[in-house]
């Protein structure tokens, strides 16, 4: 009985010295706020500066412009705005088959593998089969977006890398 009570009393010592001696390695802080920068004018006035806010332009955080998986078009889009164009993989077929997007822009591409554990990918060739793009390949269900450099006006071929049946037409217009 008396081994018993030492032992737990024993126990007890080193989980409340564990306890009281762990700090966690990390700690939380909220991130700060924007708030605009004062500054002077040459009147001494002082106002905020629209130069010297914290908040992000429109230039710098630019919005993506989702178009249907129906259509897969790209919809026309501003300057500041990425056009995306989503295509899926199910069944080991592409969906949609056709797909369109900006000539001369850098675009997008949001790619959904739904073949569960089946590795896919998105690659663009040209009419003479050099690869243009090409894509990261892998495993579903899971979708991942591919940042696209500008092509040139025309017809391309999309194809899956590790699925060579799997093709579509990509055109830049």
């Amino acid at each position: 009985m008396r081994s018993t009570r030492l032992l737990a009393a024993g126990l007890s010592i080193v989980a409340v010295s564990a306890c009281a001696s762990s700090t966690p390695g990390w700690t939380y802080a909220p991130a700060p706020s924007p708030t605009a920068v004062p500054s002077t004018d040459a009147s001494g006035s002082v106002g905020p500066s629209a130069s010297a806010s914290a908040a992000p332009s429109a230039s710098a955080a630019p919005s993506a412009t989702v178009t249907s998986a129906a259509s897969g078009s790209a919809a026309p889009t501003g300057s500041a705005e990425a056009t995306v164009v989503q295509v899926a993989a199910l069944n080991i077929a592409f969906d949609p088959t056709e797909l369109s997007a900006p000539a001369g822009q850098a675009f997008q591409i949001a790619f959904a593998n739904n073949d569960p554990s089946i590795p896919h990918n998105v690659e663009i060739k040209d009419t003479a089969g050099a690869s243009k793009f090409k894509g990261e390949i892998f495993s579903g269900v899971e979708t991942r977006t591919y940042d696209v450099p500008p092509l040139a006006a025309g017809t391309y071929q999309f194809v899956c890398s590790v699925h060579p049946n799997m093709t579509g037409a990509l055109t830049a217009q």
